[in-house]
């Protein structure tokens, strides 16, 4: 049954019970906990905030959305949305303008045109409706260095309405066995787990992530990523942004591509990937000419009728793999030809963005 909770914030909105900015604050406090915690836990239906039912089927959307500082312009037309339930992970190369559009969806700021609805509302003018459903994972948490880490749970968790355990929160991110150590004493790691622990800690519906696993061990990172996992059986639907393809890769249902303030692509990683080539890397012998290979199916690239360098690939780029390989394999049979050092990769998420950071002209 849900409960019907009142949140009072006193003093500055900014400032924790200590008197501290509180961690993950951006000119507002960034998480407060759900009202409807049966509902976090992947009840389904629509939830409700404050009594009022929303009806959208996304979680998230950001639709032409635009963002100038003076006469810098960080977010040009960005538009997408994020289903519920799932994650959508946002790409880009540096200062491409995602860490301004998760701000955006935060409430952290009004964009300049354009507009952001989170559970149907908007993040900055429903502010406290929103909050109630919110959790939001900075790139710094800000978190007071002599606290310990047990402190620094608590007094987080005294702005929350309905709040894990702190023993909870500080185990699903493995930092249980560092409770009472102080926060200065953290590792970078140590201190990006803190802060994934008090972006949990109010049950949020819909969690922002910005670049979570930064500064984390292959091992940290795995946990944390099977974490993600258990939020999103639960319900809990993930906007993150990352570094690290191999992360969106593993976690996320879809994705976008930013540069230079736009996205440049977007859709489910196999859409993103199908549209750039797998490739084919080999070596000629010696005093053979590139245009002496055969017409090979699917192929995006005529043979070049040069003299083929002994220890210098050629790379086809093909949109089906198996059929140029296997004609390339038979042909070479025939001929009784060696092709030196034969590599065939499948398109991947990383030449995709590698195409868009290396378009500059294309996507200025």
């Amino acid at each position: 049954m849900e409960q019907a909770i009142t949140v009072s914030i006193v003093g500055d909105a900014r400032k924790g019970p200590t008197g501290h900015v509180a961690p993950h604050a951006r000119g507002m406090t960034s998480v407060i906990a759900s009202h409807d915690a049966a509902h976090c836990r992947g009840r389904p239906g629509a939830p409700r905030l404050n009594g009022m039912t929303t009806t959208t089927s996304a979680a998230v959307e950001v639709s032409g959305v635009r963002r100038r500082y003076q006469e810098f312009e960080a977010v040009r037309g960005v538009s997408f949305e994020v289903r519920r339930g799932e994650l959508f992970a946002l790409l880009g190369t540096n200062g491409a303008g995602k860490t301004t559009t998760m701000d955006l969806v935060a409430g952290f700021g009004r964009p300049d045109a354009g507009s952001v609805r989170v559970l149907g509302l908007d993040p900055y003018s429903d502010r406290r409706k929103v909050r109630a459903h919110l959790g939001i994972m900075l790139q710094e948490g800000g978190l007071p260095p002599d606290l310990t880490v047990a402190e620094s749970a608590a007094m987080w968790a005294g702005t929350l309405t309905d709040p894990r355990p702190v023993g909870e929160a500080l185990e699903l991110v493995d930092l249980g066995h560092r409770a009472q150590v102080r926060v200065r004493q953290l590792s970078g790691g140590e201190r990006r787990r803190l802060d994934l622990a008090l972006a949990i800690m109010g049950r949020p519906s819909v969690l922002l992530l910005d670049e979570p696993t930064t500064g984390l061990d292959p091992e940290s990172r795995r946990n944390a990523w099977r974490m993600v996992r258990s939020l999103l059986a639960d319900g809990v639907t993930v906007l993150l942004t990352t570094h690290y393809l191999n992360e969106a890769q593993e976690l996320a249902d879809r994705l976008a591509i930013m540069h230079r303030g736009e996205v440049v692509t977007a859709g489910s990683t196999a859409e993103v990937v199908a549209e750039h080539p797998a490739r084919i890397t080999f070596r000629l012998p010696a005093g053979m000419v590139e245009g002496q290979l055969p017409a090979l199916p699917g192929t995006r690239d005529e043979p070049a009728g040069v003299r083929a360098e002994p220890h210098e690939p050629i790379t086809l780029r093909t949109d089906t793999l198996q059929d140029t390989l296997t004609e390339l394999l038979a042909w070479a049979r025939t001929h009784r030809i060696d092709l030196a050092g034969l590599e065939a990769r499948p398109a991947s998420l990383e030449e995709a963005f590698m195409a868009v950071a290396q378009n500059e002209e294309t996507y200025a």
